[in-house]
């Protein structure tokens, strides 16, 4: 992107401006419509609710702006991904994903994808350059992983699968635009769920694909338009509204979780921790490379699950719920999902509420666990 965050920010809040005639709306519209007048021939106008929405190009809009490549909206994350496997992939096809990062690609590859011929392997997100990528036609990568928050290079990553022929996708849903490009860094198409930060008030599911190949584009597009895996308009409405502050609640939650992280580092309780903004942290010098933040999710091993549930439940400033982002600082035990981490692992997705205060809060749950 030729544009800093900062810019990117700025302009962002006056994009819709840029377009305003005079006695317009400031706010955006909501348009809830399935059907639009079109009379004569269609070309060229909004056509069917299937195919078209205003609140859509005005989301998608923002963004592009913020990806610096042509974006589309689907109405979850796991809808983004799907559309990327489905119009990318066919029979024969061999793709590598990984083993530890969002579980939910890999149950779709497993009931769906393999069904179909498409056949994949796993591989850990800090060993992902280790074995090459000679064979596969698509590479899945997740950096930093969820929920255990390792990295890989996403430059090298992208660099050796080119070479053996893959298209590299990326998902950035725990970064946001702000805390990480992986498109500047190489990868063909990035994938994210916005129901996360960018939305960032727990009330909308959306997800976006991004990509500056025309035809990888297209082909998206047409997925979307034909499988009928649309976003609603109200939703997209919301999710136009919480980017135009996800800057400075971004800024707010990473610098909390960096006020937080060593803190819970020296805690007695604290078993373990993972965070990549920490000095001694497995990943914090690739972190410092390819990230401008280092994130909102910190994780944490406490002694057992009966600990991290204590934990949870009794700490007056966490709301015990799955997802992250939010405004609210939220946490879940991630083993009652099946992933691959300890009983007493937490996953805390650090929110906007005033650090020290809600430092004081987390302190006063760890002497309780």
């Amino acid at each position: 992107m030729t544009e800093n965050p900062s810019a990117r920010a700025a302009n962002l809040l006056h994009l819709r401006q840029r377009k305003l005639a005079k006695g317009d709306p400031v706010a955006l519209p909501l348009t809830m419509s399935s059907m639009f007048h079109l009379p004569g021939s269609p070309a060229g106008y909004a056509q069917y609710g299937r195919f078209d929405n205003p609140t859509w190009d005005a989301v998608e809009e923002v963004l592009s702006h913020l990806e610096g490549a042509d974006s589309v909206a689907f109405p979850s994350g796991m809808a983004a991904i799907s559309a990327v496997f489905f119009s990318q992939l066919k029979s024969g096809d061999h793709i590598l994903l990984p083993s530890d990062g969002y579980y939910t690609p890999r149950v779709l590859a497993e009931r769906f994808l393999k069904p179909m011929g498409v056949t994949y392997d796993l591989r850990a997100t800090g060993a992902f350059l280790d074995g090459g990528f000679e064979g596969y036609r698509l590479v899945f990568l997740e950096t930093p992983s969820n929920p255990g928050l390792d990295l890989c290079d996403i430059a090298a990553v992208s660099a050796a699968a080119h070479a053996a022929g893959a298209t590299v996708v990326a998902d950035n849903t725990t970064m946001t635009p702000y805390g990480q490009q992986p498109l500047e860094l190489g990868v063909d198409i990035l994938v994210a769920a916005d129901t996360k930060a960018p939305n960032g008030h727990s009330d909308a599911l959306f997800g976006h694909v991004s990509s500056r190949d025309e035809g990888i584009v297209a082909a998206v597009r047409d997925w979307r338009k034909l499988s009928g895996a649309i976003p609603g308009p109200f939703e997209a409405w919301l999710v136009h509204r919480g980017l135009e502050t996800l800057e400075v609640r971004f800024d707010r939650m990473c610098s909390s979780a960096e006020t937080i992280a060593p803190r819970l580092a020296g805690h007695p309780k604290v078993k373990a921790l993972r965070f990549p903004g920490l000095a001694d942290d497995p990943s914090h010098n690739l972190a410092r490379i390819q990230m401008q933040r280092f994130g909102l999710l910190i994780g944490l091993t406490l002694e057992s699950e009966e600990a991290a549930e204590t934990f949870i439940n009794r700490c007056a400033m966490i709301q015990p719920a799955t997802s992250f982002g939010g405004v609210h600082t939220s946490a879940e035990r991630r083993a009652r999902w099946g992933d691959a981490v300890a009983p007493g692992f937490v996953r805390l997705s650090v929110g906007c509420e005033p650090v020290e205060e809600l430092w004081a809060a987390l302190e006063a749950a760890l002497e309780l666990a």
